[in-house]
């Protein structure tokens, strides 16, 4: 996928659209320093649990999300971010769809 221009304002809720029983993503920047990826998880979709060896940050832009780290499973709603810490199992799980915007650090 190409990366979104930069230099424009856009919305985020608008920027990917929910697909049925899909996960969406859309790649907005990628650098050797990191990845900023746009979700988007239909009801009953998921990532399955997996580590990373970089902390990501997760920010939900519209729905909930259930979200495991290191078997603590926690609601993200709209407006929330979290931190998950590299090297720690994690995994998410859309109850109702949702839309989350990733960002990953690439650096020790």
């Amino acid at each position: 996928m190409s990366e979104t221009n930069t230099g424009s304002a856009f919305n985020l809720d608008g920027h990917i659209a929910y697909f049925d029983e899909s996960v969406v993503s859309k790649t907005l920047l990628k650098k050797d320093a990191g990845n900023i990826t746009l979700f988007a998880f239909e009801a009953g979709q998921g990532l399955s649990e997996h580590t990373a060896p970089f902390d990501a940050v997760v920010y939900v832009v519209d729905g909930e999300a259930e979200i495991t780290i290191g078997g603590e499973r926690q609601t993200v709603v709209s407006g929330e971010m979290l931190i998950m810490p590299a090297n720690i199992p994690h995994a998410l799980h859309a109850a109702r769809r949702f839309k989350m915007l990733l960002i990953m650090i690439r650096s020790p």
